[in-house]
């Protein structure tokens, strides 16, 4: 069910000279989305850094989330019927039959962790070999019981005293020492998502955390490079990507999000589950405008009924309730941000995604909160979605279908030896590694 070592599912990179046709599922709090895409190879765009391939949406699936909260399975059946549904839409759609796909991951307690490894080097020209051991000193150490390794990624390498060096490859030095970012969740909330897809019938080929994939489908230019975080705001939790010189460098998640406000909302206003989710996404804000107590919202209240006349309620009311959860919400990113020694500053962006960061007045708090630079991150270099999904809220699903084109960039767990199998990993290749370092 899960990869060797506490290491999830790895994708085989899509060859950059080749097409392909790939399956993504956002299974998320609130919704559950299946796209079908074909891949096909393009040249290299100064827009969309690091993208080898063309994207365009074969067929769409779209399903009400069940069975799950704050991004963890709590009810495998519902889930799996919630699975299902989406994934038979899209199938039908795009008149093929999908057998694999690549999926999100949001719940689980996403964490960070920074390892470093180092080799000595003899003043040899480093190659791949060099780098793969370099790697696998720092790897080794990220190992941690009931923790699933996400995402492993080289930061930057320092060869004697040079830093920041993006590829040591061909060059020369005594020291060479590696920076990894090792992305974790817990191994249970994983193996549980995965049981609800495999009863599907459906091989999971990778799991993607959702703060990166979100940006992966999101992030333009130089944002990456430049120093961004990349915030979606889903259902059930708010999970942050920070990206700093084009790599993913920290991400973690909170257990609040968008289906917070709509309970606060019904319980302030006294509605309908349905009827808060409705006045939330079409009549509301997080912030004040001087017309709020002027204008009236029309609502049903719990136990009237639906042939009565509606209660009118004024718009201040529901931005008075909903200022104080964003607040919250936005206060907790940056604050957990600040101790893990990411702190947003004045210069640095803010990308806001998911369903959530459509709630207007959105980027006006954010400024106030986090940083002055914010903008609304959609979806970017897809073609065909429906104008109903060129919205935050289908980044994530977008997003997995970019990660395949960037899944070499990671190395996940120690190179095996390649020498007799004789019980001894590798006995050979350790001596010939011998030599080469000692002479």
């Amino acid at each position: 069910m899960t990869g060797r070592d506490g290491i999830s599912p790895r994708i085989k990179p899509v060859s950059a000279r080749k097409s392909a046709i790939l399956s993504a599922l956002d299974v998320g709090t609130s919704k559950v989305v299946c796209l079908i895409a074909r891949l096909d190879p393009m040249g290299e765009s100064d827009t969309l850094r690091g993208r080898t391939h063309r994207m365009r949406v074969l067929g769409i699936g779209h399903q009400r989330s069940r069975g799950l909260k704050g991004g963890v399975v709590v009810d495998l059946e519902e889930a799996e019927r919630a699975v299902r549904l989406a994934v038979d839409a899209a199938e039908r759609m795009a008149g093929v039959h999908v057998e694999s796909t690549i999926v999100n991951m949001t719940g689980g307690r996403l964490a960070s962790k920074q390892f470093t490894g180092s080799v000595h080097l003899n003043r040899r020209t480093i190659a791949d070999s060099e780098v793969n051991r370099v790697m696998d000193a720092a790897i080794s150490q990220s190992m941690t019981p009931g923790r699933i390794v996400l995402h492993s990624l080289p930061v930057g390498y320092c060869l004697d005293e040079s830093r920041h060096i993006r590829d040591p490859r061909g060059m020369i030095g005594d020291h060479l020492h590696v920076d990894m970012h090792v992305a974790t969740c817990d191994l249970l909330a994983q193996r549980n998502l995965m049981l609800a897809i495999e009863r599907g019938h459906l091989k999971v080929e990778a799991m993607v955390g959702t703060p990166y994939a979100s940006a992966l489908s999101t992030l333009v230019d130089d944002e990456a490079e430049m120093g961004v975080a990349c915030i979606d705001f889903g259902g059930g939790t708010t999970s942050v990507g920070v990206f700093q010189r084009g790599r993913l460098v920290h991400c973690d998640a909170v257990a609040v999000g968008g289906n917070h406000i709509t309970m606060d909302l019904a319980r302030g206003l006294s509605l309908r589950l349905e009827d808060a989710e409705r006045i939330k996404n079409l009549n509301c804000a997080c912030i004040e405008s001087v017309s709020d107590d002027r204008e009236q919202l029309r609502v049903h209240q719990v136990g009237e009924d639906s042939r009565d006349y509606p209660t009118q309620i004024p718009r201040s009311y529901a931005t008075r309730i909903i200022k104080p959860r964003v607040e919250e919400i936005l206060e907790l990113v940056r604050d957990r941000l600040q101790k893990a020694g990411f702190a947003l500053n004045a210069g640095q962006r803010v990308v806001l995604t998911g369903g959530g960061a459509q709630l207007s007045g959105l980027t006006e708090l954010s400024k106030t909160i986090l940083t002055k630079h914010v903008r609304i991150g959609r979806p970017v270099g897809i073609q065909g979605l429906p104008e109903a999904a060129k919205s935050p809220a289908f980044a994530t699903a977008v997003g997995l279908l970019v990660y395949p084109q960037v899944a070499a960039l990671e190395h996940f767990e120690p190179s095996r030896g390649r020498g007799l199998a004789t019980g001894t990993d590798g006995y050979l290749s350790r001596v010939g590694r011998w030599l080469r370092e000692s002479f």
